[in-house]
């Protein structure tokens, strides 16, 4: 990227979770640096600012999503055919691997290579936390090829999202003012997925993330009856955790409609706090925001809307 170039970030998964604040953030950001140089302060272009493109499946139907300066370009792992247009002209990259995309040797590392191949040199990987550990992980698979790409990468090895409370268990905690999880008594260290999304935008757009790992959590470990009690708190109702067992959540998840590939993903996650492997906490996201990441409470209260009845 030359000094008079405005630096073009393609988002994959820009409609999900993460990636929608990962183009968010972005989109709010005003100026990108560029590693070769950290002594300077800016190579953004004129405007000061950074193309943000984000890569989707139907560009027409998420148009209303995004910030009218954002580009929206097609896109989709398993089209190898929209990969082209999507990576034109982009030198970094936000990658993360949707569930449905199980074959990674398939999918993401061509992917990956066509990106590096297209000029992209820096990449910044939504993984999860612990995946160094287990190499049986797609997300550890994805890792392991990109230390291997000629492109700078970080990993963004990120906690549970509160966000999955209202995208997925949005109704139990409307309809029946409880969290129906098979968690135990573990402990989970929550993030807010706008915080990972930061993390991202400034892994993207400053120096010195380069080449490094970054366990995101939020500040504390809590039980789900913890969360309960802060949902009761700020909703002002009762929830109730309920602490279903294995069989009970599958087959209820299931009646609700998910796959049962989906569910297997939510029993895993579930028994990994279960097993208390899910409350580690770190400082990373405090040490890259340069702030406290937000707490459930911030979380339950911004989003208090979609749990009213």
């Amino acid at each position: 990227m030359t000094r008079d170039e405005s630096p073009c970030i393609l988002v994959t998964g820009a409609t999900g979770t993460v990636g929608s604040h990962v183009v968010s953030a972005l989109a709010n950001r005003d100026d990108v640096s560029d590693d070769s140089d950290a002594t300077d302060s800016s190579t953004a272009d004129a405007d000061g600012g950074v193309t943000v493109r984000a890569g989707v499946r139907d560009p027409a139907s998420a148009a209303d999503r995004f910030a009218a300066d954002v580009e929206l370009a097609e896109f989709d792992f398993e089209r190898p055919e929209t990969w082209g247009e999507a990576l034109a002209g982009a030198d970094r990259l936000f990658l993360m691997r949707p569930p449905a995309v199980s074959d990674v040797k398939r999918h993401i590392t061509p992917f990956v290579d066509a990106a590096v191949r297209t000029g992209v040199e820096r990449v910044v990987y939504l993984s999860v936390v612990g995946a160094e550990k287990n190499p049986l992980l797609p997300h550890r698979r994805v890792e392991r090829h990109l230390e291997s790409a000629d492109a700078s990468s970080t990993f963004l090895r990120a906690s549970f999202f509160m966000q999955n409370l209202n995208e997925v268990h949005r109704e139990e905690i409307v309809e029946r003012d409880e969290i129906f999880v098979p968690a135990g008594g573990g402990a989970t260290s929550f993030v807010d997925a706008r915080d990972v999304g930061e993390v991202a935008a400034v892994a993207l757009t400053e120096p010195g993330h380069g080449d490094r790992s970054y366990d995101v959590t939020g500040p504390a470990a809590l039980t789900y009856r913890q969360v309960a009690r802060v949902f009761s708190a700020v909703l002002d109702r009762r929830i109730e955790y309920a602490d279903p067992s294995i069989p009970e959540f599958a087959w209820r998840m299931r009646r609700r409609g998910f796959d049962w590939s989906y569910v297997a993903v939510m029993v895993g996650i579930y028994t990994t706090a279960r097993l208390g492997l899910a409350d580690r906490v770190t400082d990373d996201a405090a040490r890259v925001l340069g702030r406290e990441p937000r707490t459930l409470r911030e979380y339950v209260a911004d989003y208090a809307d979609e749990f009213r009845r």
